[in-house]
């Protein structure tokens, strides 16, 4: 299943036309597409889904969203490490 899961925005770059980020879900960080969330900035909380964010949110909804996802055992198969190798299929 792929989830929207929230994280906050690390870095924030261009790259060959593209705006890229790394953005950061508890203890793990992942690099995203930002192109999606021209408002979004450093410091700011989006919502990912298969390494694009989607939709910028608050930090009470982000902490909530994530705080339900991991109590729901559900953030472990998004943010394996598998998950982050395109070479197994995974996402970003």
């Amino acid at each position: 299943m792929c989830l929207a899961i929230p994280g906050k925005i690390l870095t924030s770059e261009t790259r060959n036309g593209v705006r890229t980020g790394k953005i950061q879900f508890g203890e793990i960080s992942r690099e995203a597409c930002l192109d999606f969330v021209p408002e979004a900035s450093v410091g700011d909380y989006v919502m990912v889904h298969v390494g694009f964010a989607i939709s910028r949110v608050d930090r009470e909804e982000a902490e909530r969203t994530y705080q339900i996802l991991q109590s729901m055992g559900m953030l472990e198969s998004e943010l394996s490490p598998e998950a982050a190798d395109p070479a197994s299929g995974g996402r970003p």
